[in-house]
């Protein structure tokens, strides 16, 4: 292939109609033009990502092996705050689908969960995402207002999953085959899509928050210990939506309580 008599608008066109072949990958790599070398890098890069995408999908082809073929993955976002819910998101994909950049969601920029975000729920076969609000979180503290999510999240599932992969938190009620792993939002594609839309569907409820408690700041942490968060609590007393067991609010709590009863005896 004599590449040099293609132009770069024409050599587009072959990588964008997939007409991509080993020979015009060799003959790119022999062109000297700037904006060939560009195209050549572009695809790599596209190529290795790719790769790194299927390479996530190990344990959902490892379930399919066993001839168990709706594989849902399941992930938490908010365990850690002081204040608002618990996220929790069982996400089926569809066998194979490549979606570019997925991974753990902390790993990611806002913008780019937010694109992920809208493209899983696009193409995902099934899409469940619940809240366990504070008081739940209160009463029967925050792993089993996680667990209580995941089930929930997963019973509601349409299909009903065959497996269910779940990062760290072992449901061991679940009438169907589930497998628990150690970061399995870097680890397994669907877990990592169930992680991002727990997180965002978490970050925009915060941001409504943040409208109805300004003075917390809520945009911003999104409910987690930060220092302005925790200094905001000690001027303006905890808002319906701190979660009460948690510390510091608990001792502060316990604090205007027994100065509260001083007053009273």
């Amino acid at each position: 292939m004599n590449i040099a008599d293609l132009s770069i608008k024409q050599i587009e066109g072959l990588f964008a109609s997939g007409e991509v072949t080993e020979e015009l990958l060799e003959a790119l790599k022999m062109d000297t033009r700037a904006a060939a070398g560009k195209i050549l890098k572009r695809y790599e890069r596209q190529q290795k990502e790719i790769a790194r995408v299927k390479a996530m999908y190990r344990y959902e082809y490892e379930a399919r092996n066993e001839g168990l073929t709706v594989i849902a993955g399941v992930d938490e976002a908010g365990r850690g705050p002081l204040a608002g819910p618990v996220s929790v998101a069982a996400v089926i994909l569809p066998e194979g689908l490549i979606i570019p950049k997925i991974n753990d969601s902390k790993k990611l920029s806002e913008k780019v969960r937010d694109e992920l975000y809208d493209e899983i729920m696009a193409k995902a076969v099934s899409v469940k995402q619940v809240f366990v609000d504070e008081r739940t979180i209160d009463r029967v503290n925050i792993l089993q207002a996680t667990m209580n999510g995941m089930y929930e999240a997963i019973f509601a599932l349409e299909p009903q999953p065959d497996k269910v992969l779940l990062d760290a938190v072992k449901l061991e009620n679940l009438p169907m085959a589930s497998l628990s792993l150690i970061k399995g939002d870097a680890k397994s594609a669907s877990i990592a899509a169930a992680s991002i839309i727990a997180k965002v569907s978490r970050d925009r409820l915060m941001d409504e928050y943040d409208k109805k408690y300004p003075e917390y700041g809520f945009a911003g942490h999104k409910g987690y210990g930060t220092g302005s968060h925790i200094e905001a609590i000690r001027k303006y007393g905890p808002c319906p939506i701190h979660r009460l067991s948690f510390e510091p609010i608990k001792s502060m709590v316990e604090e205007t309580e027994d100065v509260g009863n001083l007053f009273t005896n």
